[in-house]
């Protein structure tokens, strides 16, 4: 690979309207007003950074001062002495003013005192004010009357990424153009291109994220790509080389949050963000990946709800700018946890047993699932006596050896051996993942039938993730615990609605390792 010696950006800045990226709009536009020579004396470029304004503004003082050709034209030769002096920035017909430095009313009497002087070698001189915002109101009165009426031979173009704070007097005075953000598609095919040109091997994946980090800049993705090349000289470079180059948090570390933001509770939220930080991550840029990731998940999954998917990017970026300067980076996640949960935007379930579930009284549901809450004096008794039970038995658990049972042939695999080692199960899931433990809190072992068990869940949400990805693990803590060999089916009984009594035979049942004989019939 060929050593860098200056920036890509530079190197590959585009020399004629054929190379720019996007913007179609405004450079049909352009290219049509030099073809006709029908320049307007003033132009106002509007947009994102590092989407053409700049390039443009140069591709047009080519375009007026190109000398191998008789008139104005919308194909400078890019070989003159003018279009050379212009690619390099060190015409003394186009002129480069940064706003921001140069921002008030004596830099702009100083320009209208030079605007009178005649170009030295071209048609016309440019004057390109960059981040033109940034003036002084007294420096933009200044500007009005010369913009209005300049010069025959002067051409101003205005740069802008901030249109509103630019007052309309100096708006109606210039020919206005809007910039975009560059498509994804062909930021991909400029950086392709450069990696052929440079001899760089970089995955599709990896030119994703690019895109995704640059918003839509073309100056911004290939600093980002050199960023990543300049860490892996001479290597392949493949996604993985790609985020840790860029900091970018890795996906199962955001599928982990979203688990935990519909699921767990703020503790263990509040203690993943303290961890999180304490491993480098950059709580700022988690934040961001998380509402990218979220959007993308949003389009793949159906568990993620419009509402949600709303609530929870606004939520972020409310955080992200109201605490922008507050120095301990762990309270943006804090506050993130507080405005998910206020206002029951999001409800989960709630701390339960630790290696069981709690007893369910009562329902209360929202628009992303159900959670269950000890909400009355008895159900606060009977959790306590379920906790001081699990105590004991914890204990006793401890000195005695437990015994392995034979593996159980199918036609002798009954409903009531996954009851009977419920706790077991749980503390083996819990093990294996915490996630996995919730997703059972609640649950009820229907049936087995054909070497099926059924497992009544809550609701979709939960059903996705048991019957997803994570399937073939579960079945294997279960029948591990079991010495089983089946398969686990995850239902949600919509049109089954449960007596408060009904519920909590059930949640006693499972809790005791017990199994109903046989039921009363109601007279």
């Amino acid at each position: 690979m060929r050593i860098l010696n200056i920036t890509l950006y530079r190197k590959y800045r585009p020399q004629n309207f054929d190379e720019i990226a996007g913007q179609e709009f405004v450079t049909r536009a352009i290219k049509n007003s030099l073809r006709e020579n029908k320049l307007s004396h003033a132009y106002l470029f509007n947009g994102p950074r590092g989407v053409g304004k700049t390039t443009i503004a140069r591709l047009i003082a080519k375009g007026v001062n190109c000398l191998n050709s008789e008139d104005v034209t919308d194909s400078p030769c890019g070989v003159c002495e003018n279009c050379v002096e212009i690619s390099k920035g060190i015409s003394m017909d186009m002129v480069e003013i940064d706003a921001a430095s140069n921002r008030g009313i004596d830099e702009i009497r100083e320009l209208k005192e030079k605007i009178n002087y005649r170009p030295v070698k071209g048609r016309k001189k440019i004057y390109i004010i960059d981040e033109v915002h940034m003036l002084t109101k007294e420096a933009f009165n200044a500007l009005l009357k010369t913009l209005e009426e300049p010069p025959s031979h002067i051409i101003f173009i205005l740069a802008t990424t901030e249109i509103d704070k630019i007052p309309d007097t100096v708006i109606s005075r210039c020919q206005r153009y809007d910039f975009l953000p560059i498509d994804k598609k062909d930021i991909i095919k400029l950086l392709k291109k450069v990696a052929f040109k440079e001899d760089i091997e970089i995955d599709e994946e990896s030119l994703d994220l690019i895109y995704q980090k640059s918003e839509g800049s073309a100056r911004d993705s290939f600093s980002i790509f050199e960023q990543v090349v300049s860490n892996y000289s001479g290597e392949a470079i493949d996604i993985l080389k790609t985020q840790k180059a860029l900091g970018v948090v890795p996906e199962i570390i955001l599928r982990e949050f979203l688990d935990l933001i519909f699921l767990a509770n703020k503790e263990k939220l509040v203690d993943f963000i303290d961890k999180i930080w304490e491993d480098g991550v950059v709580i700022e840029n988690f934040l961001k990946d998380f509402a990218y990731y979220l959007k993308e998940q949003f389009r793949k999954s159906k568990d993620i709800k419009v509402n949600f998917l709303l609530d929870t990017i606004s939520s972020i970026y409310f955080t992200l700018n109201e605490f922008k300067y507050e120095e301990d980076k762990r309270l943006l996640g804090y506050v993130l946890i507080h405005e998910l949960y206020k206002n029951n935007r999001v409800k989960v379930l709630e701390k339960k047993l630790e290696n069981f579930e709690n007893l369910d009284v009562d329902d209360e549901k929202n628009s992303y699932g159900n959670s269950k809450i000890f909400d009355s004096e008895e159900a606060n008794e009977t959790k306590k006596s379920f906790e001081k039970k699990e105590k004991v038995d914890d204990i006793s658990k401890e000195k005695e050896e437990i015994v392995e049972e034979e593996l159980e042939s199918e036609e002798n695999i009954n409903i009531s051996i996954f009851r009977k080692k419920i706790r077991r199960i749980m503390s083996e899931l819990k093990n294996l993942n915490t996630a996995f433990s919730i997703y059972f809190q609640n649950a009820n072992f229907l049936k087995v039938e054909k070497n099926m068990l059924y497992v009544e869940v809550e609701n979709d949400f939960i059903k996705n993730k048991i019957m997803g990805e994570d399937k073939k693990e579960i079945e294997e803590a279960i029948n591990k615990i079991c010495k089983t060999n089946i398969e686990v089916k995850a239902v949600v009984l919509k049109n089954k609605v449960k007596s408060e009594s009904q519920k909590f035979l059930d949640k006693m049942t499972n809790f005791f390792e017990g199994e109903i004989l046989k039921r009363k019939n109601k007279e």
